[in-house]
C-alpha cells in the first residue's frame, strides 16, 4: 500500500472557491521566531491547520520525545474549530491528545505537569486583534520553542514531510480548570484588605481570573470580565494604553488598591496603582525583584532588552545582591534563559513574567504574577503601591511603540538599523546631543548615552512591525530626544509605517 500522504500547502489561496476548500493554505511568514501566527482566513485555512498538527506530531516523533500532547484554546469565535482541526493533524502523526478545552495558556502548561504530559500547543492569538490566530508550542516543559524547532516545524510542513503514523487518539480532559484553580488557590489567604480591579478586556481570563483572585480572600471589581470575543472596548492587551486607561478609570472609581490586567490569553498582566498611575511591568519587575530578594535572598534575574535600566542601576537591588541578564524579547527566549540560568524570575516590558521555584514552575502566567503583587501588598501592610513604586527610582520610559513594517522586510531593515548605530559608534557621531557609550545587540539594537538614556530598536516577533522603547533617569525631555534621534534613523528606511502609538 502506499504510505499516508497530504498536499503539500500552499502559501495563498483565493476563498470560497473549490481550491481553498479541497488544498491546505499556510503562509510561511506564519512560522515566527518562538510561536505561529495567522490572520486566519487569509493566511490559513482550516486545512493548514491539520498540515500544522501533523507537522507538529511528526517533529515531536523527531524529536525522540513521546507523541502525547495537551491542547487548549483561548476565546475566540474561531479558536475551537481550529483546535480541532489541528487535533486531526496530531493524531493523524500518531500522538495522543489531551485536550482540556477552553483555556488560558497558562492552564495548558500547567496541564503538562499535572497530566505528566510532555508536549503542549495552545491555540491563541494572544492579545492580537480579531481575525488573528496561532499556536504555542513546547516539547520540554516548562520552555516552549524557540527559533531552532519552528524553524524545522515550517520546513516539515512546508514541504510536507510528514511522518503520518497514525494510531492517534483523543482524550477530553473534564473540568481541568478546577484543578488549575485549586493549584493557584490552594495556599493561606491574604491577610490584608484589598481591594483589587480586574480587568479582562472580555477575553478568556475573564472565566477564571476574578474568582481566582476571590479565592485568595480580596475584594473582586470584575473590569469587562463578560467573555466576548468581538472585544467591545479595546483588544485584552496590558500593554496597550486604551486598556491601562479604562483600568485606571475603575480603580480610581472604586477607590481599589491595585487593578490588575490581563491579556487575551492570560499569560501576561499589567498593573495601574492606586492612584490610577499606570505602572509599565519592567517597572513593577523591578519591585517584584526587591520583594523576591527579601525573602530568598540575593537573587539571579532575567530581563529582555525592551526593560528598564534600573535592573542593573538600582541601589536598592545592588545592596540586596540582585544579579540582572538581559536577554531577547520573547516569551520563548526569556522562559528558557530562567531555565538555563536557574534564575528565580524572569520579567519582559510586555507583561510575561517567569517565577521558578518556589514561587511558579518556570512558565509565564498572568495569574501567578498578579498573586505576586497581591503578596508584595500584604508583605508591606503600610504602604500602599504608590508607595512602593515611589520608592523606585524616577525614569521617563515610553510604552511599546510599534511601527508598521512588512514580516517580509522587517528583519532586514533591523539589520540596517543595526548596521548604521554601529557605524555612528565607530565615526564618534552623536545620539541625541550625547555620545553613544554601548550598543547591544543581542535582539535588534539597544543604543545607550553616557547620562543612561537610552532607545530600542528589534522585529517584532509575533506582527508586521518594528518594536521601538525609549527610556531616560536624566529627564522626559531627554526620553523625547532619543525617541526622536531613534526615529529619524527609522525613517532613513522607507519600508517603515506608522507608529500604533508614540510619546
Amino acid at each position: 500500500m502506499p504510505s499516508p500522504s497530504f498536499p503539500r500547502p500552499l502559501a495563498s489561496l483565493k476563498p470560497n472557491t473549490a481550491a481553498y476548500e479541497s488544498l491546505p493554505m499556510v503562509k510561511p511568514t506564519g512560522f515566527r521566531e518562538y510561536d505561529a501566527r495567522w490572520f486566519f482566513g487569509e493566511e490559513l485555512n482550516l486545512m493548514g491547520v491539520q498540515a500544522v498538527g501533523m507537522g507538529l506530531g511528526t517533529l515531536i516523533g523527531r524529536m525522540s520525545v513521546a507523541r502525547e500532547i495537551v491542547v487548549g484554546h483561548d476565546f475566540r469565535g474561531y479558536s475551537a474549530s481550529i483546535k480541532m482541526a489541528l487535533v486531526t493533524g496530531l493524531m493523524a502523526a500518531g500522538c495522543r491528545v489531551h485536550d482540556i478545552g477552553l483555556a488560558m495558556s497558562p492552564m495548558a502548561y500547567f496541564a503538562q505537569f499535572a497530566l505528566d504530559v510532555p508536549c503542549v500547543a495552545m491555540v491563541t492569538a494572544s492579545h492580537n486583534d480579531n481575525g488573528w490566530t496561532g499556536v504555542k508550542m513546547g516539547a520540554q516543559r516548562p520552555v516552549t520553542f524557540g527559533p531552532d524547532e519552528m524553524s524545522a516545524l515550517k520546513a516539515i510542513v512546508l514541504e510536507a514531510d510528514f511522518d503520518l503514523v497514525g494510531g492517534g487518539a483523543y482524550v477530553f480532559v473534564e473540568d481541568f480548570p478546577a484543578r488549575y484553580i485549586r493549584d493557584l488557590t490552594s495556599r493561606p489567604q491574604v491577610t490584608r484588605k484589598l481591594k483589587v480591579v480586574a480587568a479582562c478586556g472580555n477575553g478568556t481570563a475573564g472565566a477564571f481570573a476574578p474568582q481566582i483572585l476571590e479565592a485568595l480572600g480580596v475584594e473582586v471589581v470584575p473590569l469587562d470580565a463578560e467573555l466576548d470575543h468581538s472585544f467591545p472596548r479595546y483588544n485584552p492587551n496590558p500593554e496597550d494604553m486604551k486598556m491601562l486607561h479604562a483600568m485606571a478609570v475603575a480603580v480610581k472609581e472604586h477607590g481599589a488598591d491595585v487593578g490588575l490586567g490581563f491579556d487575551g490569553d492570560g499569560d501576561r498582566c499589567g498593573v495601574v496603582d492606586n492612584h490610577g498611575e499606570e505602572i509599565f511591568a519592567d517597572k513593577i519587575g523591578v519591585m517584584l525583584a526587591r520583594d523576591l530578594c527579601r525573602v530568598h535572598g540575593p537573587s539571579q534575574f532575567v530581563v529582555d532588552v525592551k526593560s528598564t535600566g534600573l535592573f542593573a542601576a538600582d541601589p536598592e537591588l545592588k545592596r540586596l545582591g540582585a544579579t540582572t541578564d538581559y536577554w531577547k524579547t520573547g516569551h520563548s527566549y526569556i522562559k528558557r534563559r530562567v531555565r538555563d540560568l536557574n534564575a528565580l524570575a524572569g520579567f519582559e516590558k510586555s507583561g510575561h513574567f517567569f517565577f521558578n521555584a518556589p514561587v511558579g514552575r518556570g512558565y509565564d502566567d498572568g495569574l501567578v504574577t498578579a498573586i505576586a503583587v497581591i503578596d508584595m501588598l500584604d508583605r508591606n501592610p503600610g504602604k500602599s503601591m504608590a508607595d512602593l513604586y515611589a520608592e523606585v527610582p524616577k525614569t521617563w520610559g515610553s510604552p511599546t511603540m510599534s511601527p508598521k513594517c512588512a514580516d517580509e522586510v522587517k528583519y532586514g531593515v533591523v539589520d540596517r538599523v543595526v548596521k548604521r548605530f554601529q557605524a555612528m559608534k565607530e565615526a564618534g557621531e552623536t545620539i541625541a546631543g550625547q555620545p553613544i557609550e554601548s550598543l547591544v545587540t543581542v535582539n535588534g539594537v539597544r543604543i545607550t548615552a553616557p547620562d543612561g538614556t537610552w532607545g530600542l530598536v528589534r522585529a517584532s516577533s509575533n506582527k508586521p512591525e518594528l518594536v521601538v522603547v525609549v527610556e531616560s533617569p536624566a529627564s522626559e525631555a531627554r526620553m523625547h530626544e532619543m525617541f526622536r534621534a531613534v526615529d529619524a534613523v527609522l525613517r532613513e528606511n522607507p519600508e517603515v509605517g506608522a507608529y500604533n502609538q508614540t510619546i
